[in-house]
């Protein structure tokens, strides 16, 4: 995600906001904001009389306050994330952290009872069926048993791994495989974290953060999500069908994946 530019007046000086126009750009309640501002999340406003007014810094700061929300953090969380960064930061670096953290999926979804999930489903669902859809990851079980019982991740994945289960095999065997893709994606994305941190975001904090670096680190992790994404599918698809020409024909033979 790419930082938008920030707002100036004619003659140049920032843009201040009221508290309502701040709600307006970042999609968030006048209750929320003053919610965070009241933890200590963003700055305590500018007084033009009575009224408080914000600029580009907090709404840089609310924006990359959503994008942990979106990644699932807790308050207490973003508490702990937001003390690395000084009030002072500057917008631009913000929407550059904002641009690393934006989710690469999202991860919120419909919250639903026992009951509204079998609606969903189209039929009454067994405790071991929720269990597989849950680890399928269709939906999460969250805590108590009331309104919000279980997050639902959206229809399409709710769909597809319903079809799973009508599949006939033995639910352990879909337990089990989720449980090594968990593992193995887990151990991929660990590696591909370090990987960025180390070759591409440490040199740039070691050569001061230049300005213009930061504009093309946005721009580069924007792009590079959707081309990871299709080249694990694509990497995955071909050890596959390498697995399955090794166990069908396990002689060695000189030839390259297509």
């Amino acid at each position: 995600m790419s930082a938008a530019p920030d707002a100036s007046t004619d003659d140049g000086s920032p843009e201040l906001l009221t508290v309502d126009q701040l709600a307006e750009r970042t999609g968030m309640s006048v209750r929320t904001i003053r919610f965070y501002a009241g933890k200590g999340l963003i700055p305590a406003p500018r007084l033009r009389g009575r009224t408080g007014l914000y600029d580009a810094a907090h709404r840089a700061r609310l924006e990359l306050i959503g994008e942990l929300t979106g990644l699932g953090f807790t308050l207490a969380a973003i508490e702990r994330q937001l003390e690395r960064v000084p009030p002072s930061t500057a917008p631009e670096e913000l929407a550059l952290q904002r641009a690393l953290l934006t989710p690469w999926l999202p991860e919120a979804g419909e919250e639903l009872d026992r009951a509204g999930l079998d609606r969903r489903a189209g039929r009454r669902l067994t405790d071991d069926e929720v269990t597989v859809l849950e680890r399928l990851g269709a939906l999460t079980r969250l805590p108590g048993d009331g309104p919000g019982a279980f997050r639902l991740h959206g229809a399409l994945a709710l769909g597809s791994a319903l079809e799973t289960l009508d599949s006939g095999l033995p639910t352990d065997v879909w337990k089990r495989s989720h449980d090594l893709i968990e593992r193995h994606t887990a151990a991929l994305a660990e590696d591909l974290m370090t990987l960025f941190q180390e070759e591409v975001l440490q040199p740039y904090r070691d050569r001061g953060r230049p300005a213009e670096e930061r504009r093309r680190l946005a721009a580069a992790f924007a792009r590079l999500k959707p081309v990871t994404l299709q080249g694990v599918v694509t990497a995955f698809g071909r050890a596959v069908n390498r697995a399955i020409r090794e166990r069908v024909d396990p002689a060695p033979a000189d030839r390259h994946d297509t």
